[in-house]
């Protein structure tokens, strides 16, 4: 995935560049990020924007305001068009090749309309029909539509078994979207669902009964190891030593032309002079949870380093700069218990964090939970939540989209 060079390519927040972006993953049936749903905000004031406008903006922003290669890297970019947008052309400022159009559930399918999306299926482009619910109105639609993206919160079982032996045949791609926890991920695979969206990766598969192999232990000892106010050297270098690929991973990032360390790093005691004692304590707890990821899909590291860096980057706009590595920490834990199939508060047993921080992460009001929900709310594309949130804690809600860049920046830079 191409990277700028420095925080400085980065776009600014300010002025015009004031604009909210999340994004959420779509699986394969691998569990492979397919392509990213961009959802998008014009800034704190955009409960006054008029919706026929939104889907315009959201174009624009994705081509002149954010970079699309930073935003989906090779993944396809769905974005939603309303009628208004569809009509006037919004779409062709994206690459046809690395675009779904999602056509939202208010469009209404005039000749007009039908129109348009031929000539954009013709020259290349993906059409989506969003919401999908079977309803008469979407039958001139059908023969241009690839993908049909179902509501799983929205439908009841009859609606999605009926919907997947309908068009299937047809060789239509179903996605199943608001897929919130694995028993609904399995049902759409056994209904034939191509496509999944929704945070279900993000929870645990087993909560009882299930052993942490060996190699998963080493890593939550090398994470309890540094979580320590005091950390002993001897210690981590021991446990290091007892995986072999955590080493390799640990030299090749301090050898990487990106670090601008003149000389080799050849050995743990030179990681650690080099990083500094906070620096090292960071990249130990990156690669444990990388190493501990598996079997699991690769998208959950991400997510765990962008909320990472997220959390700690509102925690530097809220002045708690001296707990700034707590912060990290919450946003990087907030997926063991998916890594673990345990739950949290079991899954935290293993480690020692502050009370703070596991307090958040088990489900208790405090100022690091607060934190938390705001990320999450950005994360689902939660306006409202988000702006509640943000007023609670003395958050400014304009410097969110700065913090969001930035966090993303560093955690693809990490995750390369």
């Amino acid at each position: 995935m191409p990277l700028p060079t420095s925080t400085e390519s980065l776009p600014s927040a300010g002025g015009l560049h004031e604009r909210f972006v999340a994004r959420q993953p779509i699986f394969d049936k691998r569990l492979r990020v397919f392509g990213y749903e961009l959802l998008f905000r014009a800034g704190p004031e955009n409960f006054f924007q008029q919706q026929e406008e939104a889907s315009t903006r959201a174009i624009v922003d994705a081509t002149m305001v954010f970079d699309l290669d930073a935003l989906t890297g090779t993944a396809k970019a769905f974005v939603n068009l309303s009628q208004s947008a569809l009509l006037r052309g919004a779409a062709r400022l994206l690459p046809p090749a690395r675009t779904v159009l999602e056509i939202l559930e208010g469009v209404q399918p005039t000749p007009e309309v039908l129109r348009v999306c031929t000539q954009l299926r013709s020259d290349g482009y993906t059409l989506a029909l969003d919401d999908f619910a079977d309803d008469p109105k979407w039958k001139p639609l059908m023969k241009l539509a690839k993908i049909l993206k179902v509501d799983f919160r929205a439908l009841d079982a009859e609606a999605r078994r009926s919907i997947a032996g309908r068009y299937l045949p047809k060789g239509l791609d179903l996605v199943a979207e608001k897929v919130e926890t694995q028993e609904e991920a399995q049902e759409a695979r056994k209904l034939g669902y191509q496509y999944f969206q929704g945070f279900f990766f993000c929870k645990p598969l087993m909560v009882s009964g299930r052993d942490i192999p060996a190699a998963k232990l080493t890593c939550l000892r090398l994470l309890k190891a540094t979580a320590v106010p005091e950390m002993s050297f001897r210690e981590v270098e021991r446990i290091l030593k007892q995986e072999p690929a955590l080493v390799y991973k640990l030299l090749r990032y301090l050898n990487s032309p990106l670090m601008g360390f003149r000389n080799e790093v050849h050995g743990v005691r030179d990681a650690i002079v080099l990083l500094g004692e906070d620096g090292f304590r960071r990249w130990v707890s990156i690669v444990a949870m990388v190493s501990m990821a598996g079997d699991k899909p690769s998208e959950l590291i991400h997510i765990a380093l962008l909320r990472a860096h997220f959390c700690e980057e509102i925690a530097l706009q809220t002045g708690r700069i001296r707990e700034r590595s707590d912060f990290f920490l919450l946003g990087l834990l907030s997926v063991i218990d998916a890594l673990l199939d345990q739950p949290m508060a079991e899954a935290l047993g293993h480690l020692a964090v502050s009370d703070g921080v596991r307090t958040a992460l088990c489900g208790s009001r405090n100022f690091f939970r607060e934190v938390y929900d705001a990320v999450i709310a950005y994360e689902r594309a939660d306006w409202d939540a988000l702006s509640s949130i943000a007023g609670r804690i003395g958050l400014a809600e304009t410097h969110l989209p700065d913090c969001y860049r930035r966090a993303a920046f560093e955690s693809q830079l990490i995750a390369r």
